[in-house]
């Protein structure tokens, strides 16, 4: 599925995409400053999550709190070496069975299960974004 999306219709976007989901493993693919982030933050929003979402650039991973679960923002922009996935207990993050939303996920794949949903985010201008959902 192929939407074009704007910003102020990121929410009522993210409310219907949340219908779409089958799995809980959500791999977000997109240029820097593409709206990863701003996605993943209407989609726990969507989901009952009250936190505040924020880059986990630099910690890795941000936990979640959903009603009656926890789950997991984790951005491996900054992982160089597979190696470092073990470090920080990746593998308990994607097989936890709570919601995983990982960005630049592509360093961590041997270790995602292939029961996911991936959403490529492109940017068409400033307020316009491309997301392909599969």
């Amino acid at each position: 599925m192929v939407h074009e999306v704007s910003l102020h219709q990121l929410p009522d976007f993210a409310t219907g995409l949340i219908k779409q989901f089958s799995k809980r493993i959500i791999l977000l693919r997109g240029d820097l400053g593409a709206g990863k982030t701003t996605l993943v933050k209407a989609l726990v929003k969507s989901l009952g999550c009250s936190d505040e979402v924020s880059s986990p650039t630099f910690g890795i991973v941000n936990e979640l709190t959903f009603d009656e679960s926890i789950g997991y923002h984790l951005d491996l922009y900054r992982i160089e070496d597979p190696d470092e996935l073990a470090q920080f207990g990746f593998e308990e993050y994607v097989n936890s069975g709570g919601y995983c939303f990982i960005e630049w996920p592509d360093i961590g794949m041997a270790y995602i299960p292939e029961n996911h949903h991936t959403i490529s985010i492109e940017s068409i201008n400033t307020t316009t974004r491309k997301i392909t959902f599969a």
